[in-house]
């Protein structure tokens, strides 16, 4: 039996049909657990990451960078397996200025404690490689890369890449005739490129853990001002992560180890005795080590201006992560003293090291809290 009509409607008219329900963005029609997914491959890249810097410091530290003369990006992940070959690699080392200039007395076991350093920071490079590439080729053969992220996590990897060419060039600069450390310049280079990526890999899994729609609402309540002045701090961080960089590569930080001055004086004695003046500012341990120390103020001053603006901040969650990042500065710089103070032991350099790891995510948390908000509910939860 047919459905009666109304005496108004005309005889073939058809019935109209309820329009469709609007398709969600692309993004949000992707696999569901795609952007957590792709967030857990990003923490676990974040976490070798900073191991790997962690390990590089460990590696300057203990003089250990030029124990390996050769780049084998993949033979070289096999270590000597038998003496002939431990012999064989010895005799590489022996061959450098490095041994001949200041390890000379070094025999096959001291060799082996420094080797050790630079073929496990290698060997960890190979693994973030390979989760790296394990990961993106995963979510790009089963197409759950977010529409406008391919672009962005396969830079990662060009970056990784790049990375392992500056580890060599900086390593060959190392080898060269009268070199006992490599180019503190090409250290800093190697550095910045390492914090360079996790900085992005921090900032892209914030982004993931919100959908479009969320980051697209959250921003029209942001704070440009005080993202303005947390861009400004980051960036000083950077800067100061290069100057430490710098220290480290001609031990600066063991020169002058009083403090508030240097030697008994604000600036450190003959701080531009080299010529051509710019290679001061990159060889002078004393001027490096002063601009690094200045540096360190400057973040710390600026910083904490900005976690007090931070206060003033209509979101909770800004207020927090200004504020963390305000107090781990103040942690950071006193960490700083101490590390100076005792002549940069290991444990002390590490830690100083992993301190700015620390500060660094905490400022860009915080600059991603500037611009992308937390909408608190009447409640007080985060929606």
């Amino acid at each position: 039996m047919s459905p009666k009509r109304s005496i108004f409607e005309e005889v073939g008219a058809e019935k109209p049909t309820a329009p469709a329900a609007p398709k969600g963005g692309l993004i949000d029609a992707r696999p569901k657990g795609a952007r957590a997914a792709i967030r857990v491959w990003l923490f676990a890249l974040f976490a070798l990451v900073a191991t790997m810097i962690a390990l590089g410091g460990a590696t300057r530290l203990s003089d250990a960078g030029l124990s390996i003369t050769e780049w084998k990006p993949v033979t070289g992940i096999v270590p000597p397996l038998s003496d002939t070959d431990w012999q064989a690699e010895f005799g590489k080392y022996q061959a450098t200025p490095q041994f001949a200039l200041a390890n000379a007395a070094m025999d096959l076991a001291g060799f082996k404690a420094i080797y050790w350093w630079e073929w496990a920071h290698r060997a960890l490079g190979r693994l973030i490689g390979l989760v790296w590439a394990a990961g993106f080729a995963g979510f790009a053969l089963t197409r759950r890369i977010p529409k406008g992220w391919g672009l962005r996590l396969f830079g990662l990897g060009l970056l990784g890449g790049l990375q392992g060419a500056i580890g060599w060039w900086m390593v060959s600069s190392g080898l060269g005739a009268g070199m006992t450390s490599v180019a503190s310049y090409r250290l800093a280079v190697h550095l910045g490129i390492g914090f360079t990526i996790l900085g992005l890999i921090a900032w892209y899994a914030l982004l993931l853990g919100r959908s479009e729609a969320a980051l697209l609402q959250a921003r029209r309540l942001a704070e440009p001002r005080l993202f303005g002045m947390a861009t400004g701090v980051l960036h000083l961080a950077f800067l100061q992560v290069l100057l430490g960089a710098l220290v480290a590569g001609i031990d600066a930080g063991r020169g002058f180890t009083d403090w508030p001055l240097m030697g008994g004086q604000f600036l450190p004695p003959e701080p531009f005795s080299l010529s051509p003046l710019w290679r001061n500012f990159f060889e002078d341990p004393g001027l490096v080590q002063f601009d690094h120390r200045m540096i360190g103020y400057l973040v710390l001053i600026f910083g904490v201006v900005t976690a007090l603006r931070g206060r003033r901040s209509a979101h909770g969650a800004t207020r927090t992560a200004f504020a963390w990042m305000g107090a781990w500065l103040l942690v950071q710089v006193a960490l700083g003293i101490v590390t100076l103070i005792h002549a940069a032991p290991m444990a002390l350099g590490l830690a100083h090291q992993l301190g700015a790891v620390v500060a660094f995510v905490l400022i860009l948390r915080a600059r991603f809290l500037a611009r992308y908000p937390q909408v608190q509910s009447i409640r007080g939860g985060a929606r």
